[in-house]
């Protein structure tokens, strides 16, 4: 087979594919080029998810004419000259690779000009092709449209999530870039709306509080350590405020985002014990290292990173973010295993001296008899207890009260007891009732899953549902990415029963919820997490697949915040729904419900 050199275009979009993944990896690049460009005040304006337009805008140094033609050359960049400049980068970019490769698979035209020039300058490139080059009246910076991405690669284009998953992963790389700059002002508008108007901010904290909520300030610490090798600072999260999304879980090396799971193993080794399992505490960890002992060149998007000393690092993070919480008096201060360490109080021998403890005695006559009375009938006169009332005789009284036998008396002994309950509660967990071989044993949680999950199924199958309305509405902060989960997933809401409104751009209104989950205000909360984790799944499977797996989750989340059972008629109710469900003895999952525990192995207890 003969060689052949690719065609520069086709070289082109090939190499694309590893810088420009999606339309966030478009947001990050131009974003991150605005602030090597000295901006502070960044504009980001997508529509369509990025599909139709990205448009980023800044008051940066601009560029000069030739300059914003050669830029859109591979691998041109001022960032580094020699090899030497590898080992001392400061800056987002440095390969000039990101505006050739979204240049090669997209329709791009950047207008710029920098301070000391009267005019600036418009280059239309499409498809790596130079389309023009004019002079136009344009403010200091650059302004940056990319339109109609991955118009030339129609596979590429085709497997693009739904601008719902889309969005949120520009979303994401709008908060990292936007954290690491506390002193620039951002802006985030999609299809229109402003999603984030992010003011120049004091410092960090006041940076988070704009961009994921108040809320969230108040569930973290501040942690700081200061080492020959490391500098680290940021905030970590409380033990309590942990959860289980994986949201909110930030590294930053020298004011660059990374992912680490070997760092991100460091934070959670400092909260075992601390939080359940399954759950995540927030945090921002900002590390400060001399350039040269990292790499930021192992990955062409550069966000992973190799650290010279990294089991140094680890152990340091580790100690930081240990230090914090037990400051936070998430961690016990009392080291059982440690001779010299502080003793606990001891209660001494006369502690009960200064501590009396009186225990009330009552007065009882062993000859009073209710059943007996001379007359007929029964008179009884005030009880009164040791240290109350007395008669004449310094007896206790006697309670006083008449019935007479022709009328009252036998009413006494009327038939009068309810019909025998036919189940029995345990705990609010089990349910035990007679069956025709023993005795059945319910699984309360497991039942009301199984029937949620019925009912949901034929909800999504267009049912209607009906919805209990909550006694007071309950407002929940989800964050923008969670508010835009819930504005895109409105009518499945609705149609499962879930009455809930938009407030704001953060924020949801709880007003009801489906038969059978509960109306508190704390466990409404809980399930707007849940159901926002629910939400955030990417459902692309058959639309079969992707019914059952919905109906199974909101069934367990419906079930894991139930109310308990309130009486043996409640558990009855539950029973009778369970055994008219298409499976009453198994969940959708394949747990069972339903255990029979014959006689016979009830004889043998006895």
């Amino acid at each position: 087979m003969e060689l052949k050199i690719l065609p520069r275009n086709i070289a082109d979009m090939i190499a694309a594919g590893e810088v420009v993944q999606r339309p966030a990896s478009v947001v990050k690049e131009l974003m991150e080029n605005a602030v090597d460009a000295g901006a502070d005040e960044v504009s980001v304006t997508v529509t369509d998810a990025g599909r139709t337009l990205i448009q980023v805008i800044d008051n940066g140094s601009g560029m000069s004419p030739d300059d914003a033609v050669l830029c859109f050359e591979r691998h041109a960049t001022s960032k580094i000259a020699t090899a030497e400049d590898l080992q001392e980068i400061t800056t987002f970019g440095f390969r000039g690779e990101a505006l050739a490769s979204i240049a090669a698979v997209a329709d791009v035209v950047l207008r710029t000009r920098r301070e000391e020039d009267e005019v600036g300058v418009e280059v239309h490139l499409s498809g790596s092709e130079h389309i023009s080059t004019r002079e136009v009246a344009a403010p200091k910076g650059s302004n940056f449209a990319v339109r109609n991405l991955f118009y030339n690669i129609p596979a590429r284009r085709k497997f693009l999530k739904s601008d719902n998953v889309e969005f949120r992963h520009i979303l994401e790389e709008f908060q990292r870039v936007a954290l690491t700059r506390p002193e620039i002002a951002f802006t985030l508008t999609h299809n229109g709306r402003d999603i984030h108007v992010l003011k120049k901010a004091k410092s960090l904290k006041f940076r988070v509080t704009d961009l994921l909520g108040p809320q969230l300030v108040g569930e973290v610490m501040d942690i700081e350590a200061d080492t020959s090798l490391v500098r680290i600072h940021g905030f970590v999260g409380r033990p309590e405020a942990a959860k289980k999304t994986l949201g909110n879980q930030f590294l930053f090396v020298n004011g660059r985002y990374f992912r680490s799971p070997y760092l991100h193993k460091a934070v959670m080794k400092a909260y075992e014990a601390l939080i359940p399992e399954g759950t995540t505490p927030s945090y921002f960890i900002f590390l400060e290292v001399d350039p040269s002992t990292i790499d930021v060149n192992i990955h062409p998007t550069k966000t992973e990173i190799k650290f010279e000393e990294d089991s140094v690092i680890f152990q340091t993070l580790y100690a930081c973010v240990r230090e914090a919480t037990a400051r936070g008096g998430a961690g016990g201060d009392i080291d059982f295993d440690n001779p010299e360490a502080r003793e606990l109080p001891v209660i001494g021998p006369r502690f009960g001296e200064y501590r009396p403890v009186s225990i009330p005695t009552a007065g009882v006559d062993p000859t009073y008899n209710p059943f007996t009375a001379g007359d007929g009938n029964l008179d009884v006169r005030d009880f009164s207890p040791a240290g109350g009332s007395t008669g004449g005789s310094g007896a206790p009284m006697r309670p006083s009260y008449t019935v007479d036998k022709h009328e009252d008396y036998g009413k006494l002994f009327e038939d009068r007891t309810m019909p025998t309950a036919q189940v029995l509660v345990v705990q609010g967990k089990y349910i035990f009732s007679q069956s025709a071989s023993g005795v059945m044993i319910v699984h309360v949680r497991r039942a009301r899953e199984r029937i949620l999950f019925d009912r949901f199924l034929k909800v999504l199958g267009q049912e209607a549902h009906v919805s209990q309305t909550a006694l007071f509405p309950v407002q929940v902060n989800v964050g923008v990415e969670g508010r835009l989960l819930f504005d895109a997933n409105a009518d499945l809401l609705k149609r499962l029963g879930f009455d809930i409104e938009a407030f704001g751009t953060d924020t949801v209104v709880v007003n009801g919820v489906p038969e059978g989950y509960s109306t508190e205000a704390g466990k409404v909360h809980t399930m707007v997490g849940d159901l926002t984790l629910i939400l955030a799944d990417d459902h692309g499977s058959l639309p079969e697949m992707i019914e059952q797996s919905l109906a199974q989750k909101f069934a367990v989340l419906g079930a894991s915040g139930g109310e308990k059972l309130s009486s043996p008629t409640e558990a009855q109710r539950l029973v009778d729904a369970l055994l008219s469900s298409t499976n009453p003895e198994f969940t959708s999952s394949g747990r069972r419900i339903i255990s029979i525990l014959p006689l016979d192995e009830i004889d043998k207890r006895f």
